[in-house]
This record gives structure tokens, sequence and C-alpha cells, in this order.
């Protein structure tokens, strides 16, 4: 299979810089796989399209304002991206990074602040390195001195907006570099709107990587790679993912993250890492429906919508997308794929 064959033209106006509020205000376009029809609406209207009983599955991850700006002892400027943990269980202060500089090596201490620094372990390959956050809190010391990573696409730096509106409302778990951004449309307002209308919840927890950026370059699908992230699905999830198959209900997945947790998992707990691709030909096991953004041309994002709806009805929705101006990517519209 050709990554050209999932290509599309996008105008560069239409990839949204910032954020829509409220966040329900947001376009959502209703793609129906049998029928093959493509409805237009808005998020706030998405409990017409469900079903009582139905289940939205959601990512509970939270992003981590990961993008830190140091000086190493020569007093060089450095740009560290820390893109997950080496094993949150055991501690929160070993990561994986990006540095950008010259002479990044083991044993070289980055000065951020008078309460942190990052101490070089270890180089695992190109610009990535295994590193210590030195603060006495490592979560805290982020809060202080980080900035959130948003997309490179958004062509600009991380302002107060980002801190409120690159975050789901029900975000937890700390762990994530980059948002679940099929969630963002979900307001309070929007999530007891749902109850209301007796479709239930539930969430997974993927933090989500760098890796969720990178490009894909090579020239056939079936050659890429995505990078491991860390999953973890409960007992109670499971629990009620299958209570819901057994009423004939729907399981949605609220964002690529969510397919990629549930069908690591299937119909057992689990936590662990996933190294999860998914791209045409797949067999999906527990998603029935899928709630997600317009992703990048190219990207393996966009091969996983493509193995859920068939690759000529997505890419025949992201042309309607476009002819029809919504916006794109991470604070872009999204659509529900029935």
């Amino acid at each position: 299979m050709k990554v050209e064959d999932f290509d599309y033209e996008l105008p560069e106006e239409l990839i949204a810089k910032y954020p829509v509020q409220p966040r329900h205000e947001a376009r959502l376009m209703v793609l129906n796989r049998a029928e093959k029809s493509i409805r237009q609406d808005i998020f706030w209207n998405l409990p017409l399209y469900l079903n009582r009983g139905d289940l939205l599955v959601f990512n509970n991850s939270k992003v981590l304002p990961a993008r830190l700006y140091g000086r190493k002892p020569t007093g060089g400027k450095v740009e560290v991206l820390l893109t997950d943990f080496v094993n949150k269980e055991v501690n929160k202060e070993e990561w994986y990074a990006l540095i950008g500089g010259k002479g990044i090596k083991e044993g070289l201490i980055i000065h951020v602040g008078d309460d942190l620094q990052i101490e070089v372990l270890e180089h695992v390959e190109g610009g990535k390195f295994k590193v210590k956050l030195l603060a006495q809190d490592p979560i805290k010391a982020l809060d202080k001195y980080g900035k959130i990573p948003i997309p490179p696409y958004l062509k600009r730096e991380e302002e107060p907006v980002d801190r409120v509106y690159y975050q789901t409302v029900f975000a937890q778990v700390e762990g994530s570099v980059a948002a679940p951004t099929a969630s963002l449309h979900f307001s309070e307002e929007l999530l007891q709107r749902l109850e209301e209308f007796g479709i239930k919840k539930t969430f997974i927890t993927l933090h989500v990587s760098y890796g969720t950026f990178k490009p894909v370059k090579v020239s056939e699908v079936e050659l890429h790679r995505v990078e491991p992230e860390y999953v973890k699905v409960s007992e109670d999830t499971i629990r009620l993912i299958k209570e819901t198959k057994e009423r004939g209900n729907k399981v949605v997945a609220v964002g690529t993250t969510v397919v990629r947790a549930l069908e690591t998992a299937g119909f057992e707990p689990f936590e662990g890492w996933t190294d999860l691709y998914i791209y045409p030909g797949y067999s999906f096991k527990v998603v029935d429906a899928l709630i997600t953004n317009f992703h990048l041309p190219k990207s393996s994002l966009l091969f996983l919508v493509c193995a859920f709806g068939g690759r000529e009805f997505i890419l025949q929705a992201y042309k309607e997308a476009v002819r029809e101006r919504y916006r794109f990517y991470s604070y872009g519209d999204g659509m529900l794929v029935l």
C-alpha cells in the first residue's frame, strides 16, 4: 500500500491556530459507513447521533508542560522536550527527551531554574537522550518552568489559552506531551447533556508521546512503525465494554489513542506499552464507532481512520471538509464515524 495514496490537498488557512470557544461549538461531520452518507453538524448535537446505553471511551491523560529552556555550564542555550517517562511507576524524574544544540553528552547538567536542573544520563539515538530532572518535586517544577508543547504546525509559541484549551476538561493522569485532541471538543456542559441522553462514559489512559507528530518517512504503509506508548485499561472499563456489547449498544472510541488502547487490550484489563500500528486491512475487535479530528496527510493517524472508515470514503469526507471550510488538525473540527 502506497503512502502517497493517503495524500490530500489542504489550504494552509484551514489549519486551526486557536481553539473554538466554547469547545462544543466545533463543527462535527457525521459519517455513516453503511449508508455512505455525510452530514454536517456541531459537537453540541452529538447525543442525537448516539443511542441510550452507548458507551463513550475517553483518554484521561494530562498534557504536561514538557518543553523546557535552559543553559549549559558554558552559557549556551538548550531546548529540551520531554517525550515520555522512562518508567513512571518507579519514578517521575527520569524521562526520554529530545535535546537541541551541540555538545550534548552524558553527564551534562542543564540549568533551567534555581530549583530545576536536567542531567543527561545517556544518549539513545539521534537527538534523543535519557535525562533526569533534578528537583524536589519534578512535576511541580515542570508546571513552573515548562511550556505546553503545542504542535509544531501551529507555528507559534505557547499562549495562556493553550494551558486551558490544549487540555481536556477531565485530564487527570499526568504523562502526555500532546493532547488526545478528539476529546478537546467535550465541555462540562456537553458531558452533562450526554448523561441526560442516557449515554455512558468511561476512561482509559494512554500517554501520548511526541511520536504522534513523527512523519512517515517510508513509501509503503506497511513499513512504518509507531513509537511505543504507555497504556492502562482498567477492569472497570473492560466490564462496561462487555456490558455495552451484551446490550447491543456501541462502544465509541473518542480519538485514535483510545482506539489503540482498546484494540491492544481486547477484552482483558491491560497495563503496559503498546506499539500497535493500525492501517487498512486491520480487523477491529472492540471499537464500533469513532470520534476523531482531521489529521495530517500521509500520517499514521490518517491510516488508522481509513482502516476504520474505508480509505475512499474517508478521503471523500476530507475533500468535502476542505470544500466546506472545516478547521483541521489539533485545534480543528472533528468527525463521528458510525
